[in-house]
């Protein structure tokens, strides 16, 4: 038997995506048209649409359907932007979808060049400076920052004043390999 991942697809939209407040149209749009599985080893693709991280890499996971869709809603993309996925396979291509010019990066690489727009998909403890420093004038970074069992969607955004921050929304997707907090002993 055959999984119906176009049906699959809708009801996660539906159901995990829309439900969370996400109503840009354009983010929907998308969402219901592109292949999440296609993303994933085939031995996985059964969890494309579940309500779940799902791992595509070691140490790289696709972030819940709901946190791509609220972090992308709260980045605010705009057609024509220039966009910068890190290690972001699922919101890289829903940004190409919309009709941004989408960079893909690993986490590991510094990002070369400045953006208009900068996801994430995987938690880190800390958003690197050289990731602030690739943000255009006006440009927006979304990004899950976790140090304990919770994290916190966040955005940051480039002023002629600064980088400020704000938070959107909480989220528990895993920590990228190589960002995790730094520990240390204190008295």
């Amino acid at each position: 038997m055959t999984a119906d991942f176009s049906r699959q697809r809708q009801i996660m939209v539906d159901s995990q995506v829309r439900t969370q407040d996400v109503t840009d149209p354009a983010i929907i749009e998308a969402m219901r048209a592109f292949p999440r599985e296609s993303l994933v080893p085939a031995n996985k693709s059964w969890l494309a649409y579940a309500d779940a991280e799902v791992e595509y890499a070691p140490g790289r996971w696709l972030l819940r359907p709901r946190d791509v869709g609220k972090l992308l809603q709260g980045v605010s993309p705009r057609t024509g932007e220039r966009a910068l996925a890190i290690a972001a396979p699922y919101a890289g291509a829903i940004l190409e979808r919309m009709g941004l010019s989408v960079s893909h990066r690993q986490a590991d690489a510094a990002p070369d060049g400045e953006f208009d727009l900068i996801v994430v998909e995987g938690a880190v403890a800390k958003t690197p400076e050289a990731w602030l420093e690739a943000l255009a004038a006006n440009a927006r970074l979304g990004v899950v920052e976790r140090q304990g069992p919770v994290g916190r969607a966040m955005l940051y955004l480039r002023t002629p004043a600064g980088v400020g921050a704000r938070a959107l929304f909480d989220a528990t997707p895993p920590v990228l390999a190589g960002f995790e907090p730094k520990l240390s002993f204190a008295l």
